[in-house]
């Protein structure tokens, strides 16, 4: 209200007053309520969606890395295999004063050969295991996607909802709602 008594109202005021006076049981408040919650639950939703997404890509980069160490090992397996051959056929073709050093040779091999053996599947083992831990987060984002296209889909009836004034309508909204909710739980549950 102005000093002078006068009292102004925006174009959008008359609309307000009209639907508050001529709704009772406050459909549209409630609604408007309903979609703001919806849509906090739904940002921090895609929030843990977009999070386990990025977790996902690091597991899965530290099991490419394993991977590659082990491929590395695995390598340098062949490599002293390759140097025992060498020195069993050298044993074999050597003068006696020299066998007895080849056969050294080969002992070598074979022991360095089984250490690095066990490196290589320490380090595949590693890998799998990234690699399950990457899979895990890929699954629970999917379910953070899930949920948060649930939600998504809610507020989008809730306007639907509002704006034909189907009370059918915001059952379904709540109805929807749930299942965001209920595919958020099992996110955040790791199901």
């Amino acid at each position: 209200m102005s000093e002078g008594g006068f009292h102004v109202h925006g174009p959008h005021d008359h609309e307000l007053e009209h639907a508050a006076q001529h709704d009772p049981g406050g459909f549209a408040g409630q609604l408007a309520v309903i979609t703001a919650i919806l849509a906090t639950v739904g940002a921090l939703f895609s929030y843990m969606g977009g999070a386990t997404q990025a977790d996902a890509g690091l597991h899965k980069n530290d099991a490419a890395i394993k991977k590659t160490e082990a491929s590395n090992q695995w390598n340098y397996y062949q490599a002293k295999s390759s140097k025992q051959n060498l020195s069993e056929l050298a044993q074999e073709l050597a003068p006696d004063a020299r066998k007895t050093f080849y056969a050294d040779e080969v002992k070598r091999y074979k022991t360095e050969k089984a250490e690095i053996k066990l490196a290589a599947e320490k380090l595949e083992a590693e890998s799998k295991a990234w690699d399950e831990r990457s899979a895990e987060k890929m699954h629970q984002h999917h379910r953070w996607a899930q949920a948060t296209t649930a939600l998504q889909i809610a507020i989008a009836m809730a306007a639907i909802a509002l704006l034909t004034k189907r009370r059918w309508l915001e059952k379904l909204v709540f109805g929807m709602s749930a299942v965001g909710v209920v595919l958020g739980g099992l996110a955040w549950l790791h199901i």
